[in-house]
């Protein structure tokens, strides 16, 4: 709510100051707020249980709430840069004084919310995204600070729009990885820090493994990443055993946390399989 009232706050002064990197501040902050509401309700969606439907819950909704905040920054970020263009060309006065103590106390509430979610952002692509935002909102705070500055100094009015494409170039360099990995995860993808080679060099270095073949690894959500994979391991032995333990070294090595591993001895005809393809 705090982070909320200040976009209202921010957006009133940026009208009354005729500052466009306040009123660019503003809507890029609110189109943080909505990213944290979606990362919050996603996040609650994620722990409700399986059904017969829905064999994985709702745990996705992670991945298409990174998505969707994505998108909406860059709908953001064409807005404030169309609006910059226009005010380099038609100058505006600016209040210096305004746009100082507005952003600063933007500042100190973006850094505040973006601490909040700093211990969480390595392991969760969700909490980083709400976290890269809220730090991005800090650093344009500070910056449109400098802006104010450097207008009550020199008089320069083109430096509030200019500094208004610098927030737009921010948002664009903090959305993109977002977004790139957010659509990745969307259409199954393998997950950045798993690496499909050392996994399936892994699973042939298993004893009496001859073969493994339809290796697929997605992201179940933000934090989960499932395994299928069929190996053929032609003699007969403790197929429960060495599951098992498959499983667990999965998880352990390369954070797989459901696997799903189907063993073979080596007569059926794979073409029922999609083999690679």
């Amino acid at each position: 709510m705090l982070n909320l009232g200040f976009v209202v706050v921010e957006a009133v002064f940026g009208i009354v100051g005729e500052s466009l990197a306040l009123l660019a501040d503003a809507g890029h902050n609110l189109g943080d707020v909505l990213g944290l509401l979606l990362a919050w309700g996603a996040s609650v969606l994620a722990k409700q249980p399986t059904t017969t439907l829905r064999t994985y819950g709702l745990r996705r909704a992670t991945i298409l709430a990174s998505l969707l905040s994505a998108i909406l920054l860059l709908v953001a970020l064409g807005g404030i840069a169309w609006e910059a263009i226009q005010r380099i060309v038609n100058p505006v006065d600016v209040d210096g004084p305004v746009v100082i103590a507005v952003a600063g106390v933007g500042f100190v509430i973006n850094a505040a919310t973006a601490m909040l979610f700093m211990k969480g952002q390595h392991d969760d692509l969700n909490i980083r995204g709400a976290f890269l935002h809220m730090a991005a909102d800090a650093a344009v705070s500070l910056g449109v600070v400098v802006a104010g500055i450097v207008i009550m100094a020199t008089g320069w009015s083109w430096v509030d729009p200019a500094t208004s494409l610098l927030v737009a170039a921010i948002i664009l360099i903090g959305t993109w990885g977002l977004l790139r990995d957010s659509a990745n995860l969307a259409v199954d993808a393998v997950p950045r820090h798993i690496d499909p080679d050392l996994v399936r060099g892994y699973l042939e270095s298993l004893p009496g493994v001859t073969e493994v073949h339809d290796l697929h690894i997605w992201a179940l959500s933000t934090t989960s990443t499932a395994l299928t994979i069929h190996i053929v391991i032609p003699t007969v032995g403790d197929d429960d055993d060495f599951i098992r333990e498959t499983t667990d070294q999965l998880h352990t090595r390369f954070g797989i946390d459901h696997s799903t591993i189907q063993i073979e001895r080596g007569g059926l005809d794979h073409a029922y399989c999609e083999v690679d393809r």
